[in-house]
């Protein structure tokens, strides 16, 4: 059994495919808060095949941890050189692997905040990238607004403190770079919230108005945030996962990282200090990236949501279960062809038709494993960014909301705490005693849960969403989930045929 580290390279180039460029002669000119595993599957995946097809070798990432759970990370890339094996699983389960070398450092903020400083502020590091989940830029679903509430960045916000927070750590950076004279690094975005460039903008803008109003001018004026769209199922990492690593590569990984084959990046032509070549291997750069990003926030993100809290609440657990269900697999096509495609804009180069049919086959994969759980933690930030604007266009259109407010009303369902076999749900959320409390209350009153302003807004006030929820509630009350999604599809089916 060979363990995974530098040294191990030339033997391991027998069994799969390793890096070919010299990872030693690599600078680092990307500093990346996030190495969880999409973006094992995809940035540095990117850069890894920029780097074995010649690119320039001033690409490399250096990742950065903020959070205590990130201390495994950093345990493993260290004892691994920055290596670990991507493997790809397809549906008919066959699968490829090979090994990825582009994160060349790991630095760990808890053990040393100023060394993350100095790496930012460094004039090598001209990007910036972000996979903080949906919750991570304190951005208020409900105003839009800035809202310091993650105990980091209200820390951060002290006078003198030491930044531990991301934004803390950005702001700081900058700051010397701006004294030093040195360009603004880019800051890009590689989250699932539509222009997550601008949320970046606003998030960091305006921590640093809280700190220091003229360097946020300068940070706003100066530095890029471009918008993109990121495409990679990529479930977390399991034991059985390391298990055939080492079984068939005969191979110890601590930290593989498994995903579909499929991947897609729509990236924002939009920086301060230069980028990698990324059209050279599959990127696609373009002008104005909404429309990608739309399409796949409001059919493949939001599509989790809504096979998730029914699929879960009738007993499936996996992802690939729900869909291969007949009557959910139905229902989610119809969500997405009737009730989302309706909000979307024309999305250049793309059949939406094949795009929902090849969504459709992705989440059928049974290699992948990818569970619901997954796909529902921190619900209270995802279903407010992918679910509620298709809610909310098709009202303003008149069209039909029935599928997505069944799920709301699955969600509220779920949150009480047991699925219809009566088996306890484990659930995360960070605000999951708010939204139990109103879970609960809304069984003797149904919009009580509609009332939570910070999740719905201004939608709880809408007398035909109400309605729809209301109706929505008494049918997973009546005749339970599957009832409720066969019905619905049913009478869509009905529909079709009659008009």
């Amino acid at each position: 059994m060979t363990s995974l580290n530098e040294v191990a390279l030339p033997g391991l180039a027998r069994r799969l495919p390793v890096p070919t460029y010299n990872r030693s002669a690599v600078k680092t000119g990307i500093v990346h808060f996030g190495v969880g595993g999409f973006h094992r599957s995809h940035e540095a995946m990117f850069i890894d095949r920029l780097l074995n097809r010649g690119g320039p070798q001033d690409w490399g990432i250096c990742g950065v941890g903020v959070l205590p759970s990130d201390a495994q990370m950093r345990d493993a890339l260290k004892e691994q050189d920055g290596l670990y094996t991507l493997v790809l699983r397809a549906p008919d389960g066959t699968e490829t692997a090979r090994v990825i070398g582009s994160i060349t450092e790991y630095l760990f903020a808890p053990d040393d905040p100023g060394a993350v400083i100095a790496k930012l502020a460094d004039p090598d590091t001209r990007i910036v990238s972000l996979t903080v989940t949906e919750g991570g830029y304190s951005i208020n679903d409900s105003t839009g607004e800035f809202e310091p509430r993650v105990p980091e960045v209200v820390h951060d916000l002290q006078p003198d403190a030491v930044p531990c927070s991301v934004f803390g750590l950005i702001t700081a950076a900058l700051a010397l770079r701006r004294e030093k004279g040195i360009p603004c690094f880019t800051v890009m975005s590689c989250d699932n919230i539509q222009g997550n460039g601008d949320t970046a903008r606003k998030a960091l803008v305006s921590f640093a108005r809280l700190k220091d109003a003229t360097l946020a001018g300068w940070i706003n004026e100066n530095v890029a945030f471009p918008n993109s769209m990121v495409d990679r199922i990529t479930p977390a990492t399991t034991d059985a996962d390391r298990e055939a690593v080492s079984t068939n590569y005969h191979l110890t990984d601590a930290w593989p990282v498994v995903a579909e084959p499929f991947e897609q990046w729509v990236l924002e032509d939009t920086f301060a200090n230069g980028r990698p070549p990324l059209q050279d291997v599959g990127v696609q750069i373009v002008n104005n990236v909404e429309p990608y990003e739309l399409m796949k926030l409001r059919l493949l993100n939001a599509s989790h949501q809504v096979m998730s809290y029914l699929g879960y609440l009738a007993g499936y657990r996996y992802v690939h279960e729900v869909c291969s269900d007949p009557h959910f697999a139905e229902f989610i096509l119809g969500y997405m062809a009737e009730e989302a495609t309706p909000t979307l804009q024309p999305v250049p180069g793309i059949d939406l038709d094949a795009y929902r049919t090849e969504l459709l086959h992705r989440f059928s994969n049974p290699a992948i494993q990818d569970t619901l759980a997954r796909q529902m933690v921190d619900a209270s930030e995802r279903i407010p960014k992918f679910l509620l604007p298709v809610i909310r266009e098709q009202l303003q259109l008149g069209g039909p909301i029935d599928r997505a407010v069944l799920v709301i009303a699955a969600w509220s369902r779920f949150l009480e705490g047991t699925d219809e076999h009566g088996a306890p749900i484990d659930i995360t959320d960070r605000r999951l005693h708010q939204l139990q409390t109103a879970a609960h209350a809304g069984q003797a009153e149904p919009d009580a849960f509609l009332n939570l302003t910070e999740v719905f807004g201004e939608l709880g006030q809408n007398p035909r969403f109400t309605a729809a929820y209301r109706q929505a509630r008494a049918a997973l009350k009546r005749s339970g989930t599957l009832s409720a999604v066969r019905d619905l599809t049913d009478q869509s089916v009905s529909t079709r045929r009659t008009s």
